[in-house]
């Protein structure tokens, strides 16, 4: 199967697989860090295909809807693309950077690296911080049934995987635990230009909402 084809199949497949998942983490999001993805690979030297795979299938079993199994993830598109025929190499390189691409994994070991994964991780990084992160946050933190914000519980700064895991803080706090942090975390010069813009906005809207709370604006 030519690489074009794979791609368009596996599309097909991860549009399937999520069509009912929680909106944060559905096909408009995979489809938002696809499309990063191909705009990052404009200026970066990548294996084009391993890229757009894992992009993908980044999200095909999130941990967090599943136990907290990191491994279903991996092995979920491992076998899938199997079906298709993409050589070994090629899918342990989807599997490893599935597997060490998030945030939580960032705040443990990690014994994987590669161009491929700078590229994939800034490319779902972008898409969990501006306008669309914010959305995004707020409609996790529902899903949670979670405060939106109480001044009581201060924020945290994990620093270990299992504690990030384990929050349970208002959706505010994670502005400071998670989004707030991942400008200065980007790999690529795309990344780090796009997550500029998207950062300040992200402390433009929480001025405006403390104003708003405190009832100043």
């Amino acid at each position: 199967m030519k690489a074009e084809d794979i791609i368009q199949e596996t599309a097909r497949f991860v549009q399937t697989r999520l069509k009912d998942a929680e909106s944060g983490h559905d096909w408009w999001h995979i489809q938002r860090v696809w499309s990063n993805t191909k705009l990052i690979l404009q200026t970066e030297e990548a294996d084009v295909l391993v890229c757009e795979l894992t992009a993908l299938l980044h999200d095909i079993a999130d941990s967090k809807f599943h136990d907290g199994d990191e491994t279903i993830g991996p092995r979920i598109a491992g076998e899938f693309l199997q079906t298709v025929g993409l050589d070994v190499e090629r899918i342990e390189q989807v599997q490893a950077i599935i597997l060490n691409m998030s945030f939580k994994a960032s705040l443990g070991e990690r014994s994987f690296h590669s161009k491929e994964l700078e590229i994939v991780q800034d490319a779902d990084r972008l898409d969990a911080i501006g306008a669309i992160g914010i959305a995004r946050a707020f409609t996790y933190g529902g899903f949670k049934n979670r405060e939106i914000y109480n001044p009581g519980i201060p924020v945290e700064q994990h620093l270990t995987k299992e504690a990030y895991k384990n929050t349970t803080a208002p959706t505010i706090n994670h502005f400071y635990e998670k989004l707030l942090l991942l400008k200065d975390k980007m790999n690529t010069a795309t990344g780090k230009k796009i997550a500029e813009g998207r950062h300040h906005f992200m402390e433009d809207f929480l001025q405006q909402f403390y104003g708003e709370w405190n009832g100043e604006r």
